[in-house]
């Protein structure tokens, strides 16, 4: 179903690849709010997996966050991942995207759309008319890890003069793999991408008047080596996303810092 889904959107945009030809790809982020105590949250973590890896939009280059919530933890399994931050961040979505509540899986993009977090062709509408939104272009220095802290630069050349929004640094882990013994996937073995694990707020528009330097520390059970780093810039209140940009984490032993739906 995914891969028609694919082809009709492609096919809906015959100018597509042409235009992709001249210009890079647009970033483009999308955030799924999941829970491994939610059965039907599997289809939509494998639907981001899928963004990630097969990256079907050729205009857009797709970023993906796993924020998992903390409202299932009480139905008989405990997400390792879940954090109560990730469901306030949820819950403020719903004044500017009019959702009554909060569900699970719940896809958004860009700050813009949001929809039932299994949906492949509503995600695919969505990604391809977020890429068409001009955004602000960011560079993000190779992400150091010194210990349990991970650093990096944020900059752009052009800084916003008009423009008022807040910067945000999440760190990801790429892949994770949890056998869940309890609650509605209890005996499953589930697969998770972008898996956030830190996201904090590091600055503001204003701040990339010069280049940003950050610093963010790592959860004891992590491996900072093997994470991502995403830094975005979003409208205030939780609107629309502005920029993004997305950088491995540099091995320190090669590259020093730079300074340059369902509910329960």
């Amino acid at each position: 179903m995914l891969a028609a889904a694919i082809v009709a959107v492609i096919l809906l945009a015959p100018n597509l690849n042409a235009q992709t030809a001249k210009t890079s790809r647009t970033p483009v982020l999308v955030e799924l709010f999941t829970s491994e105590g939610c059965s039907s949250c599997p289809p939509a973590d494998a639907l981001l997996a899928k963004l990630d890896t097969i990256q079907p939009v050729p205009a857009a280059e797709i970023i993906v966050l796993g924020e998992h919530v903390d409202y299932w933890d009480g139905q008989g399994w405990h997400d390792r991942f879940s954090s109560h931050q990730f469901t306030d961040r949820q819950t403020g979505y719903s004044s500017t995207l009019h959702f009554d509540s909060p569900y699970t899986p719940q896809m958004i993009v860009d700050g813009t759309d949001q929809f039932v977090g299994n949906d492949a062709a509503h995600a695919l509408r969505a990604i391809q008319h977020a890429a068409e939104t001009p955004k602000l272009q960011l560079t993000l220095s190779p992400p150091v890890v010194a210990g349990n802290r991970i650093s990096a630069t944020v900059s752009t050349i052009t800084p916003p003069a008009q423009l008022h929004g807040d910067l945000y640094a999440a760190l990801v882990d790429p892949t994770d793999t949890t056998d869940v013994r309890h609650g509605e996937n209890g005996g499953r073995q589930l697969q998770h991408v972008g898996v956030v694990r830190v996201m904090q707020r590091i600055g503001s528009l204003k701040d990339l008047a010069s280049p940003h330097q950050f610093t963010l520390k790592a959860p004891a059970d992590a491996t900072p080596g093997n994470m991502r780093v995403v830094v975005f810039a979003q409208r205030q209140d939780q609107g629309a996303i502005l920029a993004a940009v997305t950088s491995a984490v540099t091995n320190p032993a090669t590259a020093p810092l730079t300074s340059a739906a369902s509910k329960p």
